[in-house]
Parts: C-alpha cells; structure tokens; sequence
C-alpha cells in the first residue's frame, strides 16, 4: 500500500510531466501555472487511494486521478473570478495576474482538458465513471449557485449551508474515492461506503477551512486571513454567530455586514471577537469532530482488512490535525 506522501508525489510528477503545447501557448499559460502550484493534491490522492485499496498498480490510474485535480482546479479559477480574490496558495490568483476573461477561458479549457484526462480509463469503467463525473461536476454548479444566493439572504439556516458545502465541496472528494474504487472494481457496498466517507470528510474539511479564513496563520494558511468576514460569506460561523447573538449583538453584526465602506482590520477583530464571545469556534470544532467520527464508522463498514484501510483513517486525523 502506498502511503498518502508518495501517492502526492506520484501526483505532482505525473502533472510535471503534462505536456501543455498547444496553439495559443497564451491559453495554455494560466493552466500551467495554476496545475503547477501543487497544493494537498486531495482529490487525486483519494482517488489512488481508494483504488490501492484493492490494486497494486496505481499509476494504472493516474490520468483519471488528474481528471480530479483539473477539474477541482477549474473551479478554483473561476471561484476566484467571482469572489475578486487576489492570493490562493499563497501565489496571486490567475485572474489577478491575467485578468478575468483569460482566467474564465482557462477555466474552461481545464474542464475539457478533465474530460480527456478522464477518458483514459478502460472502456468497461468509462461510461459509468463519466456518469458520476458529469452529475458532480452538476452537483458542484448546484452548491454554487447556493453560495451566490446565500450571500443576499439573511436567513440561510444551517440546515441549508451544511447541503451548500456538500454540494460544492463534498461530493467531488466523494466521487474521487467512489470512482477509484470502481476503477478498481470494488463492490456496490465498499462504493457506496467510499462515497459517504468521501461526504462526510468534505463536510469537516470545509468546517475547517470556515475555521482557519478567521484563527489560522496566514503564513501558512496560503490565503487572507478574514476573506470571509469581509465579504459577509455565510460560513458556518457566521451563521452559528447569527443565530446564537441576543438583539444587541446581532444589530452590532448587521450594521458591520452593511457598511459599504469599511476598515478590514477593523472588521475583522469585531467578528473575530464576537465568535469568541459567543462560543462559536467551540461548536465548530465539536461538529467537525461528530464528522470525523462519521468517517470511522464508514471506514470501519468497508469489507478490508484494517490495515488496508489504515490510510484512509491516516488522512481523516491529518485533516484534524490541520494547525490553526
């Protein structure tokens, strides 16, 4: 069995090796940099995973594994277009450094360039693999769309923020482990179980990223820290502060989310303190922990052996883990 390390590293030299030659070299230009850049690689690597789980030879299936990274990066690109961000992974953002229209035409070059890559696997996996491909990626447009409209209501409930995050972020790591495992032939049962890890592991992982934009390290977050805050993006904590604040606290709150002019610093220690006042870092952690005990339980119904499984557990606690 491969380790989570070496699976990345097979990852990243496979990508190195990705030859981008293509006519207009311009096009091509922001793909390279934006596959170039590195990052956990977790799609990819789940889906290796999942199908080291039941075979040897993983770079077998490492052009559909990448298929993961490029379209997961796709979406990066064009995210970033619509939240005028100007820093990812600590480097400044395609649309930043080419503007918007060449960051939307890359993009969707990425999208296709996923099909290709997708379409290497064998011709009896294919056709259900790019069912499941095709209605994620349609999945994560859904979730999408839910943040876009969340960002006008005041009323989005928890309920429908944690179905948002699964949408735009869970499902995608879901199918990367669901596919590997098909890929390698696993049974319905060990897929189904795969996928629901695959969920539940996304949910804590986009809990903690809500977490880490207001208490993480900029220096080795890769991002600006209070992004959120200063956007007013519903994130687990927001809401959870909303609903949770007495009249005082939650006019405080609304005034801050008004203000079209504002000092970000300023801002961000006003919401930075009404968490702490509220208790809302504390809750966050205690649902992220429910999650990842979630993920065991699934892990646990997989029909391997323990140590088969050692990794998957391996990569829940180093989620955990993540420093803030």
């Amino acid at each position: 069995m491969y380790t989570w390390e070496e699976l990345r590293d097979k990852v990243n030299g496979f990508i190195k090796e990705l030859e981008f030659e293509r006519e207009p070299r311009e096009l091509y230009a922001p793909i390279r940099y934006t596959l170039s850049q590195g990052g956990k690689r977790v799609r990819p690597v789940l889906f290796l995973m999942a199908y080291n789980l039941y075979k040897d030879n993983v770079d077998e299936a490492l052009y559909p594994a990448v298929a993961m990274e490029t379209y997961h990066n796709y979406t990066l690109i064009h995210d970033d277009v619509m939240d005028r961000a100007d820093i990812r992974r600590g480097m400044p953002t395609v649309c930043a450094k080419w503007g918007d229209t060449m960051a939307i035409l890359s993009g969707d070059t990425m999208l296709v360039l996923a099909y290709e890559f997708l379409s290497h696997a064998p011709s009896d996996k294919l056709a259900p693999m790019l069912a499941l491909f095709t209605e994620t990626a349609k999945q994560v447009g859904d979730g999408q769309q839910y943040d876009i409209e969340f960002e006008t209501r005041e009323n989005v409930t928890e309920e429908e923020y944690l179905e948002m995050i699964r949408l735009k972020t869970s499902v995608l790591l879901a199918a990367s482990l669901k596919m590997g495992g098909l890929l390698a032939g696993a049974s319905e049962e060990d897929l189904e179980n795969l996928y629901a890890y695959g969920e539940k592991i996304g949910l804590a992982f986009q809990l903690q990223d809500d977490l880490l934009d207001v208490y993480a390290d900029q220096s080795l977050f890769g991002k600006k820290i209070g992004g959120d805050i200063c956007c007013n993006k519903k994130t687990f904590l927001l809401i959870t502060a909303l609903n949770l604040a007495n009249p005082e606290q939650l006019a405080e709150m609304k005034e801050w989310m008004g203000k079209k002019e504002f000092d970000e610093q300023e801002k961000i220690a006003f919401f930075t303190d009404m968490y702490n006042k509220l208790g809302v870092k504390d809750i966050c952690e205690k649902r992220i922990e429910s999650l990842f005990a979630m993920c065991d339980d699934y892990i646990n119904r997989i029909s391997l052996s323990d140590e088969k499984k050692a990794n998957l557990k391996l990569f829940a606690n180093s989620l955990l883990n993540r420093k803030l």
